[in-house]
């Protein structure tokens, strides 16, 4: 006889599997940590197929070589991401001394009204020179550090691409590989969760591109309205804020009413947070429920929990990719709910 109860025995089962799972995902985040230079292109690379898929797929039913449709898609992408990078860099040198002005007129009017004594923005440019002296050597590394870091992200992206267009160009081929690698008679099961997690993961790639347009062209729209200077660059900041849900429409919508308040006071501030609000009640009540609600089926709290574990493992690049990545784990556990349970079921019914 055993010295412990049933319930006490299950649980304590389940404690060991959970510690193996923890223990196994902790292994594979560090080693994904230490090999980001390479983890992070193919993540990259498999969210950037996930999105252009069907623009791959409708180039070769109309007759293209998967090749050149690969090719195609990625020159298509190269040109969107260049012009829309052009359109916001220009607009922003075209607004952004006016930003930068109207940004230190407010940050004087605060520091006049709550700073204290001695430590007005003037004082603190009286002291510059003696700043940057003293820590001279540590800015300079600091630049070197940044230019490495950029290098390190273009390579990066680089890499990303050339694997876009190796995915699209093999994914037919992905099934057999797939099968290829794991026993005979587990060949169904793991087609069907890969299945399952790339679906999940497209669905909410096109999904979020959809709504991120939406969100970025009514708040460019309301911007313009207003008159507030930098409205194209601060749209372009709301579309990518978008693929960070809730976090990054926050952030992107705070930057856009600063801005309205820095150059055009109180009253167009409220009115660009008016704006703001609008927009996200939209998408949360209207544009989330019908387009995200069909592929990705998750809890607004495993949401923000993947989204702050994600940035506490590789900052805003782990935010970014929390979501896609929580989505398809989701995947895989509802196709194993189906598949599990429908067996349980019919287990049951027979015996």
């Amino acid at each position: 006889m055993s010295l412990l109860p049933e319930p006490v025995r299950r649980l304590a089962a389940w404690c060991v599997v959970a510690l193996l799972v923890s223990g196994v995902v902790f292994v594979g985040i560090r080693l994904c940590v230490e090999l980001r230079t390479a983890v992070v292109p193919v993540l990259l690379a498999l969210l950037g197929t996930a999105l252009l898929g069907p623009l791959h797929r409708r180039l070769v039913k109309a007759g293209v070589h998967r090749s050149a449709a690969a090719g195609l898609t990625c020159v298509a992408v190269v040109a969107v991401v260049g012009g829309a990078v052009y359109i916001v860099v220009a607009a922003l040198l075209d607004t952004g001394d006016q930003i930068v002005a109207s940004l230190k007129e407010a940050a004087r009017g605060v520091a006049a009204h709550f700073g204290a004594a001695g430590t007005s923005l003037d004082d603190l440019a009286s002291n510059s020179r003696q700043l940057l002296a003293k820590f001279g050597g540590t800015a300079a590394s600091g630049v070197i550090s940044g230019v490495s870091v950029v290098g390190e992200s273009i390579a990066m992206a680089v890499l990303a691409l050339l694997l876009v267009f190796f995915f699209l160009r093999d994914a037919h081929r992905a099934v057999g590989t797939l099968r290829a690698l794991v026993p005979s008679d587990s060949g169904d099961t793991v087609e069907a969760m890969a299945r399952r997690a790339y679906g999940a993961v497209e669905g909410f790639m096109r999904g979020t591109t959809f709504i991120a347009l939406i969100d970025a062209l009514c708040i460019t729209v309301g911007l313009l309205i207003l008159g507030v200077p930098g409205a194209v660059g601060l749209g372009a900041l709301v579309f990518v804020g978008a693929y960070i849900p809730y976090l990054g429409a926050f952030i992107s919508g705070a930057v856009a009413v600063l801005v309205a308040l820095a150059d055009r006071g109180f009253v167009i501030a409220l009115w660009a947070l008016g704006v703001v609000l609008a927009v996200q009640v939209l998408e949360g009540h209207v544009l989330q429920p019908m387009i995200q609600s069909r592929t990705v089926q998750m809890h607004p709290a495993a949401v923000l929990l993947a989204i702050t574990a994600g940035a506490s493992v590789a900052g805003i690049l782990g935010m970014l990719l929390a979501v896609p990545l929580t989505a398809a784990a989701f995947g895989v556990l509802h196709e194993l709910r189906d598949l599990y349970g429908a067996t349980g079921m019919s287990e049951s019914s027979d015996s």
